[in-house]
């Protein structure tokens, strides 16, 4: 079991760049006549205020030998914050696994759209939501008939996770879809009634063929909708189907690589090179499809047993945009963002100038109230074959061999469970003697914060411990 240290946001170097440069953004836009959207501006408000003690607070004691530690609270956010994004991961990734996903074949379906649909998708969210639902339907009609039936007598399901990132921190949507690698058919000798029909089998020509179907049919709603116009030669968004937000220029930039703000504003990003031309690698892209722009890549599954491998597949198409780790700074002050996986052409890291590096984060911040996480077919909540079909275990496991209550089955996992699925460890069990921690207060009013971190004798960002016990005065000892 290991050792859990608090974390010390202040401490980070995102945090730090934050701090700094923020207010400064938003001067820059105030001076332009512009200002952030409210749900832009309480992201970034929030995240100066998440991890840190002196916002609030849960007070933790151990019912064996009374050690306390303090719990700050978190943003809770899902734009940026590494911490909570984190969290946000752990959790869906494990709800996936334990309660939806059931213990059939999975593969990863990976759908990329051109420049100009990423800012329409950005801008106009509804539209994205038409655009899954033709990419599911196309997708999942095939699955049926390479089964071997029709809509009427099979069906399948599917999970998206939206991203809305890129490897160097620019703003692209686009969809990781986990379908069932095969569909479900009616069989009455069974207790469920649904008999799972594999269909692992996929050829190039498939993926190239349902690339191309995409592109029309997607290409045609929009021109019916009136979002795009096509001539002999180009197809181009039609002026006003975007809304004119006020982050619709930010989000271009981030979209096209290109810095948004100061003296140099649309030129390309900064780019380091320190590698030479990469040779092409074919290795996982033997089904891949590509068609004016559009991308489909199917070469990631998971079998039945390979449950590991599938909750870590679930991870990382849920993973938080930014990796603390790979930021750093250069000599002149700007941010260097290291790529995960060097480019082909030799690129290996993005640098950014401090307040267009904070337009990159913005630009990245989802609209409020349109959900990252949908659900088809026979996993969607109106779905009538989704109660025979799902995982029957609970993704809230308790610590202990403990009775749940059925609101606490449903509730989502819990921090303590969330650390001990994934770092294994236990914040219910005290690191000084074994014995039970509970949560004995939540603090959130400033004064009482304010003369318990003053009693306390510590600073904001150090470790959180409180004073070893006195022994009681020498008067009233003993003889």
């Amino acid at each position: 079991m290991f050792k859990y240290n608090r974390h010390e946001p202040k401490s980070t170097l995102l945090y730090k760049i934050i701090e700094e440069h923020y207010p400064a953004f938003v001067s820059r836009l105030a001076e332009d006549g512009r200002v952030l959207p409210v749900y832009i501006h309480k992201e970034f408000e929030d995240y100066l205020k998440c991890g840190l003690l002196e916002h609030g607070f849960l007070r933790l004691r151990c019912e064996g030998c009374h050690h306390e530690r303090l719990l700050a609270f978190s943003c809770k956010h899902r734009g940026f914050c590494p911490s909570c994004c984190a969290k946000r991961m752990t959790e869906s990734s494990a709800l996936l696994v334990d309660t939806v996903l059931p213990r059939q074949p999975m593969r990863q379906w990976v759908l990329s759209v051109p420049f100009p649909l990423r800012f329409l998708f950005a801008n106009q969210p509804h539209v994205m939501s038409k655009v899954l639902g033709i990419v599911y339907r196309i997708i999942a009609t095939y699955l049926i008939k390479r089964a071997g039936y029709n809509k009427k007598t099979a069906r399948t399901g599917a999970v998206t996770l939206i991203q809305r990132f890129g490897s160097a921190l620019n703003l692209n949507v686009h969809f990781h879809m986990l379908f069932l690698d095969g569909v479900y058919v009616d069989d009455i000798s069974k207790e469920s009634h649904q008999r799972f029909v594999s269909v692992t089998h996929h050829r190039v020509a498939d993926i190239a063929n349902l690339t191309h179907k995409m592109s029309l049919m997607i290409a045609r709603y929009l021109e019916r909708a009136g979002f795009i116009a096509r001539d002999a030669e180009n197809t181009y968004l039609v002026t006003g189907s975007v809304n004119d937000n006020e982050m619709a220029e930010h989000q271009g930039h981030s979209i096209q690589y290109r810095i948004s703000m100061g003296f140099q504003k649309g030129k390309k990003v900064f780019a380091l090179q320190a590698l030479p031309p990469l040779p092409a690698d074919t290795q996982g892209l033997d089904l891949l499809g590509k068609m004016a722009g559009f991308s489909l890549h199917a070469g990631v599954s998971a079998q039945v047993g390979q449950r590991d491998k599938l909750e870590r597949l679930c991870r990382y198409i849920a993973r938080p945009p930014i990796a603390a780790h790979r930021l750093s700074l250069t000599q002149e002050g700007n941010i260097r963002y290291e790529l995960k996986t060097p480019y082909r052409n030799g690129t290996t890291h993005m640098v950014f100038e401090p307040l267009d590096f904070i337009s990159k984060l913005a630009a990245l911040v989802p609209t409020p109230r349109v959900n990252l996480t949908r659900f088809h077919g026979v996993f969607a909540p109106n779905s009538h074959y989704r109660a025979a079909i799902i995982n029957k275990v609970s993704a809230n496991k308790p610590l202990e061999n403990t009775i749940q209550t059925a609101a606490e089955k449903r509730g989502a996992m819990t921090w303590a469970v969330r650390l001990k699925r994934v770092f294994n460890i236990d914040m219910k069990i005290c690191e000084a003697c074994g014995s039970a921690v509970k949560v004995v207060a939540c603090i959130d009013d400033p004064v009482v914060i304010n003369k318990i971190l003053a009693h306390l004798q510590i600073a904001q960002s150090d470790q959180v411990m409180l004073p070893v016990s006195r022994a009681p005065p020498v008067a009233l000892l003993p003889g």
